[in-house]
């Protein structure tokens, strides 16, 4: 029978994308939301403000993570024109640098020598991008999957506090959304940390932790404040 294995980092460049954008858009609105609840504001302004939050969120969300994977995928496309560079320049070296690489993770010279000529005939920038450069087709970066993951991500984590806040009566609001709140990340921390191969414990009392320190801190701000309804 064959062996199979599943591995979660397959996974990383969406899951990270998603959790971040989910995780944002629940307790950047929520806290946003209690934050002005706590000013008294009326429920109109709250649900307008909230859903402009989501709007502006998930674009920024969006254009950060476009920003950042496309300065990462430069640095990659970069990286590998200089190696097929080095490749074409001087083979010889680049074949002693891959043996070198094996005989540092543990095998012999011979046998390491053997393995560079056999994988570098196969495809040798591919192998000097895996094992030199670190980059390979699981972790290479994506711009357009991470920025489309993040904002949809978001406007799903943001769509819940402000659906909470236009079906809850006003002297509720701040102890409902608290508690679905926290309720919604503990389960998001913990269905992320599953996927992603992790334990679910960690992950979820973590971002609880943290989320309850944000929204203390903007409901403190809001009750300094008093824009009436």
């Amino acid at each position: 029978m064959k062996h199979r294995e599943i591995h979660k980092v397959e996974h990383l460049g969406w899951l990270r994308a998603a959790v971040l954008g989910a995780n944002d858009g629940i307790i950047s609105t929520s806290s946003l939301l209690v934050g002005i609840a706590a000013a008294h504001a009326s429920h109109s302004n709250m649900l307008l403000t909230g859903f402009a939050g989501l709007v502006a969120g998930s674009m920024s969300m969006a254009t950060g993570e476009y920003v950042s994977v496309s300065s990462q995928a430069d640095t990659e496309n970069a990286a590998l024109k200089q190696e097929q560079a080095e490749l074409a320049h001087d083979r010889d070296a680049e074949h002693r640098e891959l043996a070198g690489i094996y005989v540092r993770r543990g095998l012999d010279r011979s046998l390491a020598q053997e393995v560079a000529t056999q994988l570098m005939a196969h495809d040798a920038l591919g192998t000097h991008a895996r094992d030199e450069l670190g980059i390979s087709e699981a972790t290479q970066a994506r711009p357009l999957q991470a920025a489309l993951a993040s904002a949809l991500s978001f406007a799903a984590g943001a769509a819940m506090p402000l659906t909470i806040t236009a079906v809850t009566r006003a002297d509720m609001l701040i102890g409902v959304l608290v508690a679905a709140t926290l309720a919604g990340l503990a389960a998001l921390g913990a269905l992320a940390a599953k996927t992603g191969g992790a334990p679910a414990l960690p992950a979820a009392l973590r971002v609880t932790c943290w989320s309850a320190l944000a929204m203390g801190a903007t409901v403190a701000i809001g009750s300094a404040f008093n824009v009436g309804a």
